[in-house]
């Protein structure tokens, strides 16, 4: 049981600082808004003297159209945290998920360092750790990209590439003589400063991996330099001072598998190691993780956690604890929906317990990968679930007791409570199991309720789905019951096979669900994003199961593999290799199978594409037709990447969708004079829909 100190005192201060309002704070309808305004906790480090605990707290605000971050500093006894410093806008990878902010305390706990975008700069920032100042230690004429601190705390060494003065003068020189078209450039979006790096609209390039973007010269040297704190003296250094220690390759220490993870202790040198084994047997990874560890800084061969509660579970990060010849481990259990575990390893006696069990997430924020603050005595951890907002929890060494530290989120959390939300399991023809988070709709009358399925990953504090474009609790507060559905861990690479499994799962709980009664499964509306638009897409052309469907990104077509086709060698043997696809005349008769060109005679639902302008072109072999016929309908939105994260585009796209759902599931419209555009398309299609006897319609 929590225990939960002050936590009406603690409630209401959360509240005034976090708030949006008091019609808002007295609202029960959990809306697309307040869903996009969650407030995000993430980085918690624990000082060194294991007493306080640094964290950022991140926010989208719709009206002001950013988001902002906030740096803190709490006792672990303490019942409100202390604000020490701007974080300034979150950092993105160029996907647009939000990067992991890092914060490095001093050895005398007396600062906190991290790495800040803030007035267009990324620099190095220090913060006082009682909240009397914060102030920036590096001013490079580049972006800071990495830092450590020196174990005495006396230098900061930093990298920079090239100088944002350089990026820019290269983008504008490249404007005024053209863009020369080669395999690096990604053709299909906007060539002159068309995406947000670092905070600005700039010029891209492909990367080495897939679709990765990267800035214009992120290939010119890396300059480290260090600063002196104590006087701001700035000098070049030839590569970071890195003591030498063991090495972080597990196979010199005798490790089977492929390496995945690794950890080092920062008082002993001692190194932990998670590598994958087993056959792959077409998947794209082994299946089984193997958790090992130096038992000792001068030890040459590994020992194995060979425990029941290490062997087969799926171990998703590892640390060490601190002071202590233990590795703590994170196991997030498939068959639990994600949900979330942490042990101890002692490697001396090769015993393993359990520390905390939660029913979602229990890291170091949304990415299940992420990892809580460690001290000798305790956990600084993010906690989540399908019905909590991310909270800040401190958990105890060794029992595992829980106590609230702090919770911006907890207004939400009351209104969230009023949703029926439960983790769902259940088994498709195949014996396959599968695992959802169910939100249960509101009913109104009767009959059952009509369903919404978006399928892929569904961790902790859902809210959308994976790029969180469909507001889950809304639309079971309007009438709409709606399930996330994770994707089993086996990912074969045989895309016929990866997106039949996804079928089946959708397959198999609109059967379960309608049989008791609980949807009406001639009502049925599905969405996703990446992975997740490609299983609607399949389901889509694969079956007659769906009313409407809402897709977020491209999936493979001929004019997809053409405009990619330009990244070279590459680019083709990914596609065969994901997807089984050469050339449409080498391989015509997987084309057929795969791709929605190919197959717009069996598309019989509606479809909403809302793509980013970087991807929308992919698509558009498909999208075109549909929309010539009255079957789709396509927003296109601008300056964004894979995930978007604008928030009034995020807060559009969600509004949108509800409609979407509502209109075809509900046979509603709302009212508001905006919208009526928008429904007079969405009338057209339906009696073209009628007329062609396709789709489903209230």
């Amino acid at each position: 049981m929590f225990k939960l100190k002050c936590a009406m005192w603690r409630s209401l201060m959360v509240g005034a600082f976090l708030a949006m309002g008091a019609s808002v704070a007295h609202a029960t309808m959990v809306s697309p808004r307040r869903l996009l305004e969650v407030a995000d906790i993430a980085g918690p480090v624990i000082s060194p003297d294991g007493g306080r605990v640094a964290f950022r707290v991140e926010r989208a605000s719709v009206a002001r159209d950013t988001y902002s971050s906030v740096w803190y500093v709490q006792g672990l006894d303490d019942p409100l945290p202390q604000r020490v410093g701007d974080g300034g806008v979150p950092l993105r990878d160029s996907a647009g998920e939000a990067l992991s902010p890092k914060v490095v305390w001093s050895p005398d706990g007396r600062w906190i360092y991290f790495r800040a975008l803030i007035n267009g700069n990324v620099q190095v920032w220090r913060a006082a750790a009682n909240g009397s100042g914060a102030a920036p230690v590096t001013h490079d004429a580049g972006n800071v990209r990495h830092f450590r601190l020196a174990s005495d705390g006396r230098v900061l060494e930093y990298s920079v590439g090239a100088t944002r003065a350089a990026v820019r003068a290269a983008e504008r020189a490249e404007y005024d003589h053209g863009i020369h078209i080669d395999a690096s450039v990604p053709i299909g979006q906007g060539l002159f400063r068309s995406a947000y790096v670092d905070g600005r609209l700039a010029t891209q390039r492909f990367g080495k991996v897939w679709f990765n973007r990267v800035p214009l010269l992120a290939d010119a040297p890396i300059r480290w330099r260090a600063v002196e704190l104590a006087t701001g003296k700035t000098h070049a250094v030839a590569k970071p001072n890195t003591p030498r220690r063991p090495s972080l390759d597990p196979g010199t220490a005798g490790v089977p598998g492929d390496p995945w993870k690794s950890a080092r202790d920062a008082g002993s040198g001692k190194v932990a190691w998670l590598t994958r084994v087993g056959k792959r047997n077409g998947q794209e990874y082994r299946p089984r993780v193997l958790l090992s560890a130096l038992p000792n800084a001068q030890a040459t061969q590994a020992v194995v956690c060979k425990a029941a509660m290490c062997v087969g579970k799926s171990i998703s990060a590892i640390q060490w604890r601190p002071g202590h010849d233990e590795v703590l481990f994170t196991v997030t259990d498939p068959r639990r929906g994600l949900a979330q575990s942490i042990y101890r390893w002692k490697l001396a006696t090769g015993q393993v317990q359990r520390v905390v069990k939660a029913s979602g997430l229990v890291n170091g924020g949304r990415r299940t990968t992420w990892q809580c603050g460690a001290s000798a005595k305790a956990l600084a951890c993010v906690t989540a679930s399908a019905g909590q907002p991310p909270r800040l929890e401190r958990i105890d060494l060794p029992g595992g007791q829980r106590h609230v530290l702090f919770d911006p989120n907890a207004v939400l959390a009351q209104d969230m409570a009023k949703i029926p939300v439960h983790l769902l399991q259940w088994k498709d023809a195949q014996g396959r199991w599968f695992t959802g988070k169910f939100y249960a709709a509101r009913r109104d009358g009767d009959g059952a309720p009509p369903l919404f399925i978006t399928y892929y990953s569904c961790p902790g504090f859902v809210r959308g789905g994976v790029g969180d474009e469909w507001p889950l609790a809304t639309l079971a507060q309007d009438g709409i019951a709606a399930l996330c559905i994770n994707r089993r861990p086996d990912y074969t690479m045989d895309a016929v096979a990866r997106y039949g499994e996804g079928l089946s799962a959708v397959r198999s709980v609109v059967k379960r669900l309608a049989s008791k009664g609980r949807i009406d499964r001639t009502r049925v509306g599905m969405g996703g994003l990446s992975f997740g638009g490609e299983v609607t897409m399949w389901t889509v052309m694969k079956s007659h199961l769906l009313a409407a469907a809402s897709v977020a990104n491209p999936v493979v077509s001929p004019l997809y593999r053409l405009i990619g086709s330009m990244k070279g060698k590459a680019f083709g043997e990914g596609l065969r290799e994901h997807w089984g696809v050469g050339s449409p005349s080498q391989t015509p008769a997987r084309w057929k199978v795969l791709s929605p060109a190919a197959n717009l005679h069996a598309i019989r639902a509606p479809i909403l594409f809302q793509h980013s302008e970087q991807e929308y072109m992919y698509a558009l072999d498909y999208e075109i037709p549909l929309i010539r016929e009255h079957r789709a309908d396509l927003y296109v939105f601008p300056n964004e990447p894979h995930q978007k994260f604008r928030p009034r585009h995020k807060l559009a796209v969600y509004e949108r969708n509800l409609d979407w759902f509502r209109f075809w599931l509900q046979g509603y419209e709302d009212p508001v004079p905006s919208k009526k555009a928008q429904y007079a398309r969405w009338r057209v299609m339906r009696q073209h829909v009628k007329k062609a006897g396709v789709g489903a319609a209230p």
